[in-house]
């Protein structure tokens, strides 16, 4: 059952910008890592992005780094993640997700507890 709320998925050109948002239950979000996953058709959940609870930390996908940024603002329990320079190959459902990964196990879907309902990204060449 999905926890978290989330919106900002659409359709894009390639070269542009979205920004997704995830709005996390209180007690949910309150000192969770917060991460963003994506899943294409026949593929596994691929990670895409972390953040620490106090956002001190965060981790990327190799594919993303340097184009998204993950963010998080405590007071409202909302995680964002704001995609630049978006590609064909970003196209998918990208899901929210709250936990308490290690820092070996950060990009692990499994390590995640709560998940949002997933929105759907296409980003036409």
């Amino acid at each position: 059952q999905a926890q978290q709320v989330e919106s900002g998925g659409g359709v894009v050109q390639a070269g542009g910008a979205l920004r997704h948002s995830c709005a996390a239950p209180e007690r949910t979000f309150r000192r969770s890592a917060m991460a963003w996953f994506r899943q294409t058709p026949g593929k596994e959940r691929e990670f895409v992005a972390a953040i620490r609870w106090n956002g001190g930390s965060t981790y990327y996908a190799d594919s993303v780094k340097g184009r998204f940024t993950i963010s998080r603002d405590n007071a409202k329990s909302t995680v964002y993640l704001q995609m630049n320079s978006l590609k064909p190959e970003d196209t998918g459902v990208y899901f929210c997700a709250a936990g308490d990964p290690s820092f070996w196990t950060v990009r692990r879907a499994v390590d995640y507890d709560y998940w949002g309902q997933g929105t759907q990204v296409t980003v036409s060449s």
